[in-house]
């Protein structure tokens, strides 16, 4: 792993150049990674992360009890399949296994750490990218060129957390973290905790807290569907005792998929009895004495909103005990010793800790630019959710909304290296997708919930119809992988740069003409 700009050209004269510059060492990054040195193996390639650590998000984040919420059978790699009998696997262990996978095929060694791209540029006539990189938080700007260009950065703001102004916030005499902000030396022992939130975070966090705190108040101004499963996947322990390891993988992972795919479908097919069934899963985990209409019905429908998954009911066991409470109103303001709800009741804290959502961005922050015009995609649709329209060699990686983000992921590497082969095979130099002014266009992400309507200025669009849809399916995308072709009628190829500073007018018109209906 390179942590030094001793790759950079630009001292000798013309910047270093690759076929491919993959942006991000996340999950994502590291599968595009795989792919790319397995099926494109005369690709000249390099990963760069803006951190010190292969890892992304699960590097990154280290508040108390932090998990994966979807099983890891699918979160994992599938050429590297995760065995352990945990499927909702601790935040540590998916770090681990996602470096140690980097190192297993060598593509640790085609990370550069601390390499963080502020801005990537096409060219059309020289039909390559030019990225300009900081490299370490003294060192002057560096520059590579590329002729394919890959996003795997997510699309979350690791420079900050969804804080809200808190009326008050100044008077109160304990301490308020962010989960994403969370200090190594922070010590909650014997004291009483407030959380303030409803989603994955807040449910993960409140059981982890339970185990030093005094006690630890849930937060919430709303309830969300919350479900309990179980830790660890009796399938895969059955499958892995019985079969031969590749059967009992892919046996796993498909049962997997197939029960993701049929509960979204079930809950938003007949969301009253997907309501009914949730809730009576949560009083039976509650038991007696528990408010289930006012602190875990939610005035959505299943799915309208991602559902949080609980392993082994543990916060419903914290709830039970008397570890944890449950409190949901309005902040009216926070006092000197806890936060004064709407409602009258005061909750006591010694530390609150804003588990309040994520702030969405794209491509790391980075400036994108097309002939010396800004790309702003959140003017522009999707193709198979990977490549904005009209934009030439740039693929991002998207994942799934209602299940594991690697499933999707996998499926753009496998057809980003698809669309590599076949350019190469023709002598093709850069693809796109142009623009379709039939498209009605759609939010990427069909949720309600607050981080998604936040992000609204930010995120890419969707069409009205394959190939600009997002399916959220796992089975009808890998349908189109595996019977699609690159050559499918709406991808465009050329293989010599354009004689204008416009690859197409007609595919890089910052406004579609659909836009007014966005």
């Amino acid at each position: 792993m390179n942590r030094t700009p001793e790759h950079d050209a630009t001292t000798a004269g013309a910047p270093e150049h690759l076929d491919v510059l993959i942006v991000g060492a996340g999950i994502s990054g590291i599968d595009a990674a795989y792919r790319l040195q397995t099926e494109c193996p005369g690709k000249r390639f390099a990963l760069l992360e803006a951190r010190e650590a292969i890892g992304g998000t699960w590097d990154f984040f280290r508040y108390p009890g932090i998990r994966s919420d979807s099983d890891m059978s699918t979160l994992g790699f599938p050429f590297r399949p995760w065995r352990a009998a945990r499927a909702l696997a601790a935040g540590d262990e998916i770090r681990d296994y996602v470096q140690d996978t980097a190192r297993q095929y060598g593509i640790d060694r085609q990370v550069r750490l601390g390499w963080r791209v502020v801005r990537a540029a096409w060219c059309s006539r020289e039909a390559r990218w030019t990225v300009d990189v900081q490299v370490g938080p003294e060192q002057p700007a560096s520059r590579l060129t590329c002729d394919f260009l890959y996003l795997c950065s997510g699309y979350y703001d690791y420079a900050r957390g969804h804080s809200p102004t808190f009326p008050g916030a100044e008077r109160f005499g304990g301490r308020i973290v962010h989960p994403q902000d969370w200090p190594a030396d922070l010590d909650y022992s014997g004291q009483r905790v407030v959380v303030i939130g409803s989603g994955a975070t807040a449910v993960t966090l409140v059981p982890a807290l339970t185990e030093r705190a005094t006690h630890v108040t849930l937060l919430q101004r709303s309830p969300t569907y919350i479900v309990s499963r179980p830790r660890d996947d009796r399938l895969a322990r059955w499958a892995q005792a019985n079969l031969p390891a590749t059967l009992a993988d892919r046996l796993v992972r498909w049962a997997n998929i197939g029960l993701g795919i049929a509960t979204y479908r079930f809950c938003r097919t007949f969301p009253e009895r997907a309501r009914a069934a949730i809730l009576a899963g949560v009083r039976r985990a509650l038991g007696p004495g528990h408010d289930v209409e006012r602190h875990f019905t939610p005035r959505y429908k299943p799915w309208d909103q991602r559902i949080c998954l609980v392993p082994d009911g543990d916060l419903f066991r914290a709830l039970r005990q008397g570890k944890a409470s449950i409190a949901t109103d309005r902040i009216e303001h926070f006092t000197e010793t806890g936060v004064q709800l709407a409602g009258g009741d005061h909750l006591d804290a010694d530390l609150i800790v804003t588990a309040t959502g994520l702030v969405l961005k794209m491509a790391g922050g980075a400036e994108l630019e097309m002939d010396g015009r800004a790309i702003d995609p959140a003017r522009r649709m999707v193709y198979r959710g990977m490549m904005l329209e009209g934009v030439p060699n740039l693929a991002i990686a998207f994942g799934y909304s209602n299940a594991s983000w690697t499933l999707r992921c996998d499926l753009t590497a496998r057809h980003v290296c698809r669309l590599l082969n076949y350019m190469d095979r023709h002598g093709y130099r850069y693809c796109l997708a142009p623009p379709d002014a039939s498209l009605r266009p759609r939010p990427l992400l069909d949720f309600s919930s607050g981080y998604v309507r936040r992000a609204d200025a930010v995120l890419p669009r969707q069409g009205s119809r394959a190939p600009w849809r997002v399916h959220q399916n796992y089975l009808l995308d890998w349908a189109a992988f595996v019977f699609g072709r690159p050559d499918d009628g709406v991808m465009r190829f050329f293989r010599t740069p354009a004689k204008s500073d416009r690859t197409d007018k007609t595919a890089i018109t910052e406004k579609h003409p659909n836009e007014e209906t966005r």
